[in-house]
Order: C-alpha cells, then structure tokens, then sequence
C-alpha cells in the first residue's frame, strides 16, 4: 500500500542531501576536463539534468559557454553529445546572457575542413535559431552548405533552413528563390527534393512570401504526379494554408478534390488525415458543400480503411459550429427533414457496420447532432443514436482488445453526453447498461461503472433504481485479487456511494466490508475509503480508515489516516443533528469539535518540508472555525430567548440614539447580546474571507474542489445576511445580491443539497422580514437555528485535491542584488536608486496545464522601514515607501523584470517581493513565493561631510557649496 500511496505523499521523504548549483557545475566541469572520452561524454549528457534542477540564467550561461568550448575543440562524437544536449534544452536556450560568446565559439567549426564537422555544427545553429535569427553569418553558411557536394552537409543545411525559416522572416524571403530553383532544377536528385519541399510550410511571414511558395507547391503537384512527391507537396500545402490563415477554404476543396478523383489510396489517406488537421484547427470555415463532398465520398468509397478516416473528419466537425451550418444553410424548402441530409444517411447506414470503429464514428455523429441541433425535431434520430450506442456496448462489453475498450469508451462518452442534452432518454439508456453490466469484461465492468456514476451524478432521480442491481453484481464478484478486480470493486463502490443518496444501509455496508475482507488489498480499501469521504458517507469512510491505521509502514501515512479517520468521525456526529433541538446540536458540534482538533494535530504530524499539506490544514483549520463559529450563535440565540426584549425597545433606541439597543432590554445583558450578533456576524463575513483566500491560493485544484471552498464560503455569506436582516438591520437588507441562480447547472449532489438549504433558508428569511414589520425575536432567533442546523446535516464532501494533486504548478524567485548571507542587509546609498532584478523560473509536474495554464505572472515589490538611523528629516510622503506592480508573461516557463527602488530615509529597510499568477480567463491566484531582502541605507559621503561640518558651526567652502550630484556631468 505504501508504494501505491506515492501518487499522494510523493516526496514525503526527506531524500538525500544534494549540491548547490556551483558544486553540480564543477563537478561536471571536472568531467570536461578529464583525459578520457568517456567520462567527458557523460559529463555533456548529465547538463540537461543540471538545468532542470537549477533553471536560472547565471548557471545555464556558464554552462553553454563549457559546452560550446567542448564543441569547438571536441572531436565530432563530442559534438554531436552537446548538439543533443543542446535541443533537449531549446527552452533554456534564451537564458544564455553572453549569446555573442557562444555562438563564436560554436560558429569556429563551421571553416573546418571536415564535412561531417561542419554537417554537426549547421544544426547546431539551426537548434539555435531561436536566440540568433538574423545572424547574417549563418544565413550564408547555411546558403552556402545548400551547394555542397557532401549529402551529409546538404541536409543538414535543410534542416538548419528550415529552423531559419520559422523564426526570421528575412532569411524566408531570401532563401525562398534558392529553394525553388533546387526543387524545379533538374540536377537535384528527388529523394533531395523531397526534403527540400517541407521548407516551403513556414514561408507564411506575409502574404506575397506564402501567395509565390503556394503557386510553387501548385506547380509542384501538377508537374510531379509520383505518390511521394504528391504527399510531401500537398502535406506542406496544408501546413501553409493552416498558418496562413487565408487559405484554408481553396486548400480543403484541393483535398476533397484529390479524394474523389485519384486513385491512389495513399494519396486519399493523406487527404483525409489533413483535412482532419483543417477539422480540428478551422471547424468555422467548412462550407456545407464541403461538408457534402466528404460525405458523398464516404457514402461511395468501397475501402472500409477509407470510409472510417472519412467519418472521423465528420465526427470531429459534428462537435463543432460547422453543424449547425450545415442544417441551417440547406438550400430548398425549410420543410427539409433531418433524415434526407447525406450526412445523417451516412451516420445511419454506418451505425450497424460490422467493423467497430466506423460504427463509433457513427453513433458518435447521431449524437452530436442530437445535442447541438436541439432546435430541430429529432425524435427518430434520438431513437436511432440510442439503439445504436446498445447495439455497441452489447458488442464491446464482450470483447476484452484493446480496439473494443477504445470503441466502448466513445460509445459511454456518447452515451454521458446524450443523457446530459436528453434527459428523457436516460431510462432506457440506465436500464442497458445495468443489463449488460453482469455479463460483460472486467474491463469493460469498469468503464461501464464509470458512465453510471457520471449519469447518476447529473439525474439523481436515476440513482435508487440502480442499487439492486450493482449490490447483486458486487456480491458476486470472483475472489481473484487481480488489479482489474480491484479496480472494479472500487468503480463499482463508487457507484453505490452515489446511488445511495443519503446514508448507506447496514446491509450494503455489511457487503462491501465482506468482499473488502475477501478480495481486496490495502490500497483498495484507501481509495474506497477516499470514494466515501467525497461522496459524504463518514461512518463507511472512518471504519475503512480505522481498519487501515495497522496495514502502513510509513509514520507519515499513519499519522495521514489518523487525521482522515478522526475527521470522517467529526462529520458523522454532525448527521444526527435534529431541527429544534439546540442543546442537541450544541452537543453534537462540540463532539464533532473534539474530533476535528485530534485530527489537525494528526494532519500536522502527517506533512513533512517538502509535501507541507497547506490546502488540506487551510481547509480543516476553517471548518473547526466555521463550527465554532455556529456553536457560538446558537448560544447566542439561546440567550436571547432568556432576554426578550420589551415592546418599547424599539422606541427608546431610537430615542437613545443606539439602534443595537433594539436587540434587547436597555441593560447590560441585552446590549452585551446583541453585540455578540454583531460580533458573530463579523466573524461569519472574516470566514467567508478566509475561503476566499483559500480559493485564491488553490491553482492546482480541479473544479469540483473550488465549488466546493465557494459553498463553504456562500454558506457563511448567507448566515451573515441573515443575521443583519433579521436582527441587526431589518430596514436595509436586500435580498437582490444572495438570490441564487436556478439555471446554473449542478455537478454534485453536494451542490445540489447545498444550493436547496440556500434557497430555503434565504425563502424563510424574506418572509420574515416581509410578513412582521419589526421582526420576531422569537422567530427570528428560530430561523436562524435551524439555518445552522440544515446546512450542518448536508454531509461535507471532501473533494479530490484533498487527498489527491493531478496538477502541480510552482514559481522559483531569484533577486539580485542578494546577499551572501539572507540576514544580512544590501549596503544602497541615499541619493541613489537600487536596481531590483526579479528572475522566475514556473516550474510543472508530470501535467501541466490540466486545470488551468498561467498566462502572466504578477510580481508585487514593496519595502518596510524596519529601523531609523540617524536625525529625522522633513521627507516627501512619496518617497518613504516603495510599492509597486509589475505584470510579465513568462517565455518557455522563464520570466525577468526590474524595479527601481528609492531608500530616503536612513536605516533599514525590508523589501518583500511577492508573485502571483493571471490564468487565461484573467483570474489572479494567489500562488506565492514571497521573498524578502534586507537593505541598509547609508548617507552619501558628501551630505555627511556637509552635515558634520554644520554641526561644528563651520560654513561648507566655497568649492563644497557648487558641488552636486550633477556637477561632474
């Protein structure tokens, strides 16, 4: 279990003790430096590594320059090792600081008299074309290489022109012609065309370069007919037209041209796999006759090979605006049925195809026009994609290849989403897949698990009427303890956990422990532990937990269930909370608070340095406060039941002057009450701040763990509003901003019941406040209980960023000037300015961008006076702090900017630098680093020597008097 467990405590150990990045410089330039070419060969091979760990600018410069020395005197092997190392590092190459250095020493080569030399050293600059592309010197090294006699030479030139090609647009302009007079001369071998050819797709830099290299390639494919020559030519074509832009609609009619009319199956395979590219890149410039040739050429094409590549295209333009276009744009009568249009007849016929994978696209292209043309009467269509997506599981379900799981996976994906546009549809589509749960392959069962907890996700009505069946199916489930079997007990739990949409009944626990006890390993146990935790079943969830504790090797991860355990303990107190039973509820949340404090201490044992767990105690920390924070108004509430108020409280706090003196008698005890309200709901506001911060902080999390922080957070904005509108401001309160809205779609159960306590609570709130002029303490005090109570007996869910991070983003800061030792401050003089360079490095795990990808980098600068020095001076208010902004876009996961920063006043000063990032949609997260430097201000040499001699009563000289910071310009 405990090696299993690494995809969530990875790095809980604490690893072995590691070089700097100057000691890991110099032992690789140790191994440079050695005698023998092997030792040499692994130091070169090792500095991909060495910039991975260390990705700033002052290392990787020093690095390439050890690298372009050991090229320039190096033997070609060696050569050809730091060429490698070189593109496996393309992104840090815009690091290297002395760019002029590098490429000298590199570029020696190029005059040598070996041609393999110089073959190594041309893509080496091609690899580099990124930091030098108008380096004159290479482009004429790479013209004149064209002209070589040497084969070797020659392509390497092709491959350093075409680098050359993307990045500057002179060398295009200028190198074009040459091409094309080597491609159409009659003395360059073909198989050297060929390679040439491809050059031609980055000659896009502006529109008359990519109108003459398209008349070209135009010529090309009439004057060259051979299928090889016709590939390259029209694959380059594509290319153009994609980056281009302009193009795109004359080169899909070329492709469906050579699809219908040659012969050659190559020719139409290649057709058809740029036409998808066209598909996938520019869906909105598919006309519906192009949309009609594709079809007509699918419906008549005899080679199944072909036939399924076609409606691939059509499957993936289904999905997209172009479908629309295509049954919206039909010339004729507006009385045209679905069923005439070609491409249904074509997505019908193919439905039931004995080969599979036309029969997905099939069913795949019904469905699509199913959801996206909701407009349309549909009916048999509907009819047709249902029975054809059964007619496929009933085939895949019993096939264990792996072309039927990948068939099955876009039959259950059509499936999900015909449900989720059709809701009138999922009966029959839920009764299918229960029917042909009990016979199918495991790894189907798993596949098919999944499609009914995501259907049962959207249409919870579905869920009952599955449970008899899935407890039959988990009852029978072999003894085998293979992982397919483990990965089906947990898909399967899963599916009860969501089926069962209030607590799990003894027996269906009863069950699951059995085959659990019977079947299963400790890691199968956690990750239905893990299931039941998010779904909100605790009481399963902490007897798994409990039953774990023994089964770990690790402190950490017993330390890691130990905490799961006690909070799956907490929760389960809070589900016997009744309405109207306050000391009750009292009770349970104190019980429930003795659990969640066991827990944290646990959670905290648990972290270690390098996995911290910060969302997780951030997470925890705010809910032992936000039941506090609830104990402490039904306390309150309860006290004022004690202390009702008098009929006239109203009339004397008007009178008074107090309007808090409403709450309660003119006493002590009343207005001690009724500031208790307030205070409560100043704490309910600073809570609902906190989640929000905690959502600003979370990047990496998915967003079923973000909705879940914001009902956190709206359920402490709702208890705040109601207390102000029924106790402390009835007159004021609006009731606009906290209606909720109906129409947004719900992804959880947990959202679901959430949104439900929500609404009522805000329905009964309005009609107190509406039916009783000065509201009801006694009624308002009720209200505001049972509020508590409800949104405390919907079961927390703890989503999967909690137990689990599929997305990990990071930023690295480095400032200079910095000093040798953190504590010890940078000397600046008053009257100067200090130069901040702020470098950042993003760095990624294993799937960057999963959630959501950064887009800029926001660096905050600002500085503190911690100690005085000196007299206190009469200073402008502007130049006492320093406080400023900076947005950069990081390049190849780099970024640097500068600030310049003013220290007036003498003494020390504390420069805090902070970042945060700006997602594509422009949200700001709060991801830190933050970094601080320590500056000390000094007095400039001559304000002192003024100063001194001031004091001793001395008149400053003549010579002193003229003297400024601008007298020696």
């Amino acid at each position: 279990m405990a090696a299993s467990a690494k995809s969530f405590l990875a790095d809980a150990g604490y690893g072995e003790q590691e070089l700097d990045a100057n000691s890991a410089l110099m032992e690789l330039d140790k191994g440079l430096r050695s005698g023998k070419l092997g030792e040499q060969c692994e130091a070169v091979v090792r500095f991909p590594r060495l910039f991975q760990k260390y990705p700033f600018p002052i290392l990787i410069n020093s690095a390439f320059l050890k690298l372009a020395d050991v090229f320039r005197v190096g033997n070609n092997f060696l050569r050809l090792c730091v060429l490698k190392v070189t593109q496996q590092s393309e992104k840090h190459l815009e690091k290297i600081l002395n760019v002029d250095e590098f490429v000298k020493r590199v570029f020696s080569v190029i005059h040598s008299n070996d041609p393999v030399a110089r073959a190594i050293t041309l893509r080496m600059l091609g690899s580099m074309a990124s930091i030098i592309p108008e380096r004159k010197n290479a482009h004429h090294s790479i013209r004149q290489s064209l002209d070589s006699h040497d084969n070797v030479e020659v392509e390497a030139a092709i491959f350093a022109a075409a680098n050359f090609s993307a990045q500057s647009k002179d060398f295009a302009v200028g190198i074009c012609n040459k091409i094309s007079e080597m491609i159409q001369g009659l003395a360059t071998p073909v198989d050297l065309k060929l390679k040439l050819i491809p050059i031609l797709q980055h000659m896009h830099h502006d529109a008359s370069l990519a109108s003459s290299s398209r008349q070209l390639l135009q010529q090309l494919v009439t004057s060259y007919p051979s299928t090889k020559m016709v590939i390259v030519t029209l694959h380059t074509f594509t290319l153009l037209a994609a980056s281009s832009l302009v193009d795109i609609p004359k080169q899909i009619q070329l492709l469906l041209q050579y699809l219908k009319n040659d012969p050659r199956k190559a020719v139409k395979r290649l057709a058809i796999q740029d036409l998808k590219l066209l598909a996938n890149k520019t869906p909105h410039t598919w006309s519906r006759e192009n949309i009609q040739a594709l079809c007509e050429s699918a419906l008549n094409t005899p080679y199944d090979s072909l036939k399924m590549g076609m409606l691939s295209v059509l499957s993936t333009l289904s999905g997209t605006i172009a479908i629309k276009q295509y049954f919206s744009s039909a010339p004729g009568a507006a009385a045209t049925t679905a069923r005439s249009f070609d491409l249904v007849k074509l997505a019908q016929e193919c439905c039931y195809h004995n080969n599979r994978g036309i029969a997905a696209h099939g069913v795949r292209i019904l469905t699509n026009i199913s959801a996206s043309c909701q407009e349309k009467d549909l009916l048999p269509l509907e009819q047709d994609a249902v029975f054809g997506l059964e007619a496929l599981l009933v085939l895949c379900s019993q096939d264990d290849s792996p072309g039927a799981q990948a068939t099955l996976k876009i039959t259950l994906t059509c499936m999900v989403k015909l449900v989720k546009c059709r809701p009138h549809l999922s009966q029959s589509v839920v009764e299918s897949l229960l029917a042909q749960l009990h016979s199918a392959q495991d790894n189907a069962r798993i596949l098919m698990c999944h499609c009914l907890a995501a259907i049962a996700m959207q249409l919870p009505v579905l869920a009952d009427g599955m449970l008899g069946d899935l407890m039959d199916l988990y009852k029978l489930i072999g003894q085998s303890a293979t992982d397919k079997k483990q990965e089906l007990l947990v898909s399967l739990a899963t599916v009860i956990f969501v089926s069962s949409q209030k607590a799990l009944s003894t027996e269906i626990k009863t069950v699951i422990k059995q085959q659990l006890e019977n079947a299963s390993n400790g890691w199968t146990a956690y990750r239905i532990a893990r299931q039941a935790s998010r779904m909100g079943n605790h009481d399963m969830a902490r007897e798994l937990y409990q039953s774990l504790l023994t089964q770990v090797a690790s402190e950490h991860f017993y330390f890691w269930l130990n905490s799961l355990k006690e909070f799956s303990h907490a929760e389960q107190c809070l589900t016997g909370l009744q309405e109207d039973n306050y000391s009750s509820a009292l009770s349970c949340i104190a019980e429930a608070l003795k659990s969640y404090h066991k827990g944290i201490a646990s959670l905290t044992a648990a972290s270690t340095p390098l996995n911290p767990l910060s969302f997780q105690c951030g997470f925890v920390k705010l809910r032992i406060d936000l039941l506090q924070a609830f104990s402490q108004l039904i306390c309150t509430c309860n006290s004022l039941k004690t202390s009702p108020p008098p009929a006239i409280a109203t009339t004397i706090a008007m009178t008074s002057g107090n309007d808090l003196q409403r709450c309660g008698r003119i006493s002590n005890q009343a207005l001690t009450l009724s500031l208790q309200m307030k205070h409560s709901m100043e704490e309910f506001r600073n809570l609902a701040t906190r989640y929000g911060d905690l959502y600003q902080s979370s990047f990496d999390a998915d967003s079923a763990t973000l909705r879940n922080v914001e009902l956190q957070q709206q359920s402490c904005l709702l208890i705040s509003h109601a207390i102000e509108a029924l106790i402390l401001d009835p007159e004021s309160a609006s009731f606009q901003e906290y209606s909720s809205n109906g129409t947004a779609h719900v992804e959880s159960e947990y959202e679901r019941r959430m949104m439900s306590v929500f609404n009522h609570v805000l329905d009964e709130v309005e009609s107190l406040n509406r039916k009783y002029a000065p509201v009801s303490y006694l009624a308002s005090n009720t209200c505001l209980c049972n509020a508590v109570i409800a949104l405390l007996k919907v079961p927390l869910s703890f989503q999967r960023y909690f137990f689990q991070k599929l997305q990990s983003t990071s930023i690295k800061l480095a400032l200079s000037p910095s000093p040798r030792n953190p504590a010890e401050p940078i000397a600046v003089q008053n009257n100067q300015q200090l130069a901040l360079k702020v470098e950042g490095v993003v760095q990624h795990g294993s799937k960057p961008g999963l959630f959501r990808k950064i887009q800029s980098v926001c660096l905050n600068v600002s500085s503190v006076l911690q100690s005085k020095s000196g007299q206190d001076y009469k200073i402008p208010i502007d130049n006492m702090t320093n406080e400023m902004e900076q947005r950069v876009e990081p390049h190849n996961d780099y970024f640097s900017t500068q600030f310049l920063l003013n220290f007036v006043i003498l003494g020390t000063h504390n420069i805090t630098v902070e970042s945060s990032v700006i997602d594509s949609n422009g949200i700001v997260w709060k991801t830190g680093p933050k970094t601080t430097i320590f500056v000390k201000s000094l007095e400039d040499p001559y304000s002192q020597q003024v100063r001194l001699q001031q004091q001793q009563g001395q008149p400053p000289s003549q010579q002193q008097q003229q003297r400024t910071a601008y007298s020696r310009f």
